[in-house]
């Protein structure tokens, strides 16, 4: 009923082949199942990744953390800004380490078990990682990590509370793999990366499973690409489904890169003059020697879907957009699927009618650069309020003098007194107002050194 087969020459491999790669030319492998047997097949169980488990590799032992059934939210808000009737966001940030990867990691540390390895390696930029690391503590695995120098120090902070084995190898990723299948054939350890281990596909492909029985096809889905795979398998998931007659139409995909990084979308668009040095702050997707290029490609152009970049700016945008109108922290790396489709539709590529599903992988809390920045102008907004609520002090009393409590109702009532008595104190000790008593209350005007402060802001404003 189930094949392992080599996706390059077609090799079938035995089902319980322990390495991710064809003994006979090296090229990826992946499962293949007879589906005409399974005509009759039915999910029974939790809504969890599980439910699913008669369209999966057959494991006996599983692992779990509860993980999948997220929820499938009607992002109504977004969609009215984008003039859109129907957009919904796959939360898989809902997962036990906030991240899809966490349906990877239960299907291979299940396979572990099975096998009865004691330790596995992973080439990782992060959301990987971080959920093998839980997964493999929790079933008392040895989890080695290899992690470019750029990674999120959010997921690699879950990599050392996890008590994962951590090296650091190359620039990117790509290196990374290369390193742990390297050392894969050094120890015999289990290859638990997500670009080469099959189970990863199959895995993720619950994803497509998930969103139709939630609101049945949408007419696009939207995925962030690094390897590919992510692509690859929710149309993967959407085949099978409508192979086994459990939908009757399938959704276009639209895959996602940065504009710094995006050799997929560029072998889409034939590009030649790819970047030396591929860049991007959503280093989730930061690959620049996709594995599974050509999967994702076949995926797009099947389902006549699209290949999209997206600039690093666009996708920060995205990122607050989803927070401020939605209530969802997205890493960066899933943000882009926010920026793609704002593209698209302004371009009119996607219909205001059309139903539209945004894949959110990861969480925004695993991503440094971004709560720095956020950090960062958390700060700035901080100190534009103090200087802002001064300035307006000064204004008023600029036009006469004034009082305490005159001038916290002047100012809106939008602080407490004692706030703005404390702004009095600060501006009178900076010699830009004075006080003088008078009918046994206190009252402040400005000083000449008051007034140069306005000028001077003033003429800034002016030049700005």
């Amino acid at each position: 009923m189930r094949k392992l087969q080599c996706v390059r020459c077609g090799k079938v491999v035995d089902l319980v082949h322990s390495k991710p790669r064809c003994p006979g030319c090296g090229g990826l492998l992946e499962y293949t199942m007879d589906l005409e047997r399974l005509k009759d097949v039915s999910f029974v169980g939790d809504f969890t990744f599980w439910r699913y488990r008669s369209l999966l590799p057959e494991v006996k032992r599983l692992a779990t953390m509860h993980e999948g059934g997220t929820p499938l939210c009607k992002a109504e808000r977004l969609a009215r800004q984008m003039r859109m009737s129907e957009l919904y966001l796959k939360d898989e940030t809902r997962n036990p380490t906030n991240s899809f990867r966490d349906r990877s990691s239960a299907l291979i540390v299940s396979n572990i078990l099975d096998l009865g390895f004691s330790a596995a390696v992973c080439g990782t930029n992060g959301n990987m990682g971080a959920s093998l690391s839980a997964y493999c503590a929790k079933y008392g695995i040895i989890c080695h990590t290899i992690v470019p120098k750029l990674v999120d120090m959010g997921k690699l902070a879950q990599m050392l509370v996890y008590d994962a084995v951590i090296e650091e190898h190359g620039e990117t990723v790509d290196k990374a793999i290369e390193r742990a299948e390297s050392i894969t054939e050094e120890t015999g350890w289990y290859q638990a990366t997500a670009e080469v281990n099959p189970l990863a596909i199959e895995a993720q492909k619950t994803i497509a499973f998930e969103a139709a029985e939630q609101i049945g096809v949408p007419d696009w889905f939207i995925v962030s690409m690094g390897s590919g795979g992510s692509a690859y398998s929710v149309w993967k998931g959407f085949m099978e489904l409508h192979e086994l007659g459990k939908i009757s139409k399938l959704p276009r995909i639209v895959g996602v890169q940065a504009e710094g990084c995006s050799p997929i979308v560029d072998s889409y668009l034939d590009v030649k003059n790819r970047p030396i040095n591929p860049s991007t702050h959503a280093i989730g997707i930061l690959v620049a020697e996709p594995l599974h290029r050509e999967r994702a490609l076949a995926a797009i152009r099947k389902s006549k879907g699209l290949a999209v970049a997206v600039s690093d700016q666009e996708i920060f945008a995205a990122e607050q957009g989803i927070a401020k109108l939605e209530g969802l922290f997205a890493e960066p790396a899933s943000s882009g699927t926010i920026a793609a489709l704002r593209k698209l539709r302004d371009e009119s590529v996607i219909d205001k009618d059309e139903t539209v599903v945004c894949l959110i992988t990861g969480s925004g809390l695993k991503a440094t650069d971004v709560l720095q920045a956020l950090s960062k102008k958390r700060k700035t907004a901080i100190v534009g309020a103090e200087l802002s609520t001064k300035e307006k002090i000064l204004r008023s009393l600029e036009k006469k003098e004034g009082y305490g409590y005159a001038l916290w109702k002047t100012l809106g009532k939008t602080m407490t007194r004692a706030a703005v008595y404390q702004h009095l104190n600060e501006l009178q000790n900076r010699g830009l107002i004075i006080p003088r008593t008078k009918e046994d209350r206190r009252y402040f005007s400005i000083t000449d050194k008051g007034r140069r402060i306005l000028r001077a802001i003033d003429e800034v404003k002016t030049i700005l």
